[in-house]
């Protein structure tokens, strides 16, 4: 019976394409497999065959050999060089039993061969066996995409670069990151010696040493190394801090390669430089607030010194009064000056009681209290402060002072703190100067019809190139036996009342400063 090229319809799973230009074959293989679940379909030459096997895709093909034409062997040998049929299982079928015939077979691609003629249980074994190996291997294909799509959305999502190296060293993968923080392309990479790339391609890898040996060393005798604070090449040949782990692929117990994993320790190490920084400022700044707490202590003690040395020039004054008193009773002749005398050391008890008084009055700790006060008699008080400094450093203070000043409001210890730390800054500074002659001078005026200003000008060294900006940071001084917070203070004194402390660099040399006060409702 003669049969057409076309399919015979079954409750198929599977597809199989019979090929063989003998209908009787044909029947055979069509009555040997049917009822089986299988779908049959049937080529009497190699063309149909391929042509078949192209559009239907089936799952395997029983190949007759000896065919006019085109034989089985280049049938199976096209089948095997598309992309699109390479993974059709190729069963021969052939009446020749030569091992050389078998051997050529397999060689193009086949898995197994049927004898002629067919024996209908040998069939069904071959087949089914063959289509169960095929399922297998369907099924181990598709699992392995999935593992290396999976594989490739781990990769891709990891934050850590990645480079798979070969046995020598080069770059046979490199996952984005790795490219987003190198600069270079994945396709730039691939195929490179990953340490020469990242030396900047001009050292040798061999007998290498320094942050990237352990790569070496992972390659060349197979030992996991970790590397912390190396350095890697961006793409423009700038250097940016890693950390990395270096772990050797073994084949057989020996490194075919590795796997490179890195990460960008950029950020971590600014903030480990900025926290060493603050920690750094903080050491500092406890070392200064101790010293601060030892000059509180002495002003606690001097205002406790004041009290006790006050209290014998009270009585050296009244004793004074008391002996002249008893000498213009006595009615002698003064020719020796004893009553001038007598004067002259009441005088001098009662001024230096009253600059204790202002010491005592000065260390105390009052509350901030506001108070509408007279800008000229405050900074007169400071002046008599500051005259016995004045007087040890062999310097004038000039006052000059504006009349008719109005009222200011502010606290006046606090107030007499600032300008008596700026008279004292400007007589330092002036001190071994030759113009210290020339004194310092304090200035009141008013500025507006808001504040009252209060000038200190000296002729001194002057400031620092970088004053502007740190002359009023915390702990930053020229002095050798500095603390640094003086103006600080006075910055944040002046501040807390509304006003404003400036300076300017004097055109003849030295330095202006100047606050302001508001003035009083």
């Amino acid at each position: 019976m003669y049969l057409a090229e076309a399919p015979i319809e079954q409750h198929e799973e599977e597809r199989i394409l019979l090929v063989d230009d003998n209908p009787t074959n044909l029947q055979v293989l069509l009555q040997t497999l049917s009822g089986r679940g299988y779908k049959l379909l049937i080529a009497k030459n190699g063309e149909s065959a391929l042509r078949i096997a192209a559009k239907a895709k089936p799952a395997l093909v029983l190949l007759d050999i000896m065919m006019p034409g085109m034989d089985g062997y280049e049938v199976c040998r096209r089948l095997k060089e598309s992309s699109e049929t390479r993974n059709i299982t190729v069963i021969f079928l052939s009446a020749l039993d030569d091992t050389k015939d078998k051997v050529r077979g397999l060689e193009t691609g086949a898995v197994d061969f049927i004898s002629k003629p067919f024996q209908a249980e040998e069939v069904i074994a071959r087949v089914q066996t063959q289509l169960k190996i095929h399922k297998l291997e369907q099924a181990l294909s598709a699992r392995n995409r999935q593992l290396e799509a999976d594989k490739a959305r781990i990769l891709e999502s990891m934050n850590e670069g990645i480079f798979g190296l070969d046995r020598l060293g080069q770059i046979t993968f490199a996952n984005p990151a790795s490219s987003a923080m190198t600069g270079w392309s994945i396709e730039q990479l691939t195929g490179q010696n990953l340490i020469q790339v990242m030396q900047g391609g001009e050292s040798e890898v061999s007998n290498l040493t320094g942050p990237l040996a352990p790569i070496e060393v992972s390659l060349n005798k197979g030992v996991s190394k970790t590397v912390e604070n190396a350095t890697f090449l961006h793409s423009d040949g700038s250097p940016f801090p890693v950390d990395y782990s270096c772990t050797p692929i073994m084949e057989n117990s020996s490194p075919s390669g590795a796997v490179v994993v890195f990460r960008d320790i950029s950020e971590k190490k600014r903030q480990q430089e900025a926290l060493q920084k603050a920690l750094d400022e903080l050491e500092s700044q406890k070392e200064q607030l101790t010293h601060v707490s030892r000059l509180s202590t002495m002003g606690e003690m001097a205002a406790g010194f004041a009290h006790e040395v006050n209290q014998p020039l009270t009585a050296i004054s009244n004793y004074a009064q008391v002996a002249r008193r008893m000498l213009a009773r006595l009615e002698l002749e003064d020719d020796l000056g004893l009553s001038e005398a007598m004067e002259k050391i009441n005088t001098q008890a009662r001024r230096a009681g009253e600059i204790i008084a202002r010491i005592r009055s000065f260390v105390k700790k009052p509350d901030h209290v506001l108070g509408s006060v007279d800008p000229n008699r405050l900074i007169q008080d400071t002046y008599k402060l500051a005259e016995v400094d004045a007087r040890n450093n062999h310097m004038e203070i000039h006052l000059e002072q504006e009349d008719g000043l109005p009222n200011v409001k502010v606290d006046p210890v606090q107030i007499q703190q600032v300008a008596l730390n700026l008279i004292r800054n400007g007589m330092e500074a002036m001190r071994d100067m030759d113009t210290r002659s020339i004194g310092v001078y304090v200035r009141t005026e008013r500025q507006d019809d808001n504040f009252v200003k209060v000038s200190v000008i000296d002729r001194g060294h002057g400031l620092a190139d970088d004053a502007e900006e740190k002359l009023f940071t915390p702990f930053y001084t020229t002095k050798a036996d500095g603390m640094g917070i003086g103006l600080t203070v006075c910055h944040s004194i002046i501040q807390s009342h509304g006003g404003r402390l400036t300076f300017q660099r004097h055109p003849e040399g030295g330095t202006i400063f100047e606050f302001t006060m508001p003035i009083a409702d």
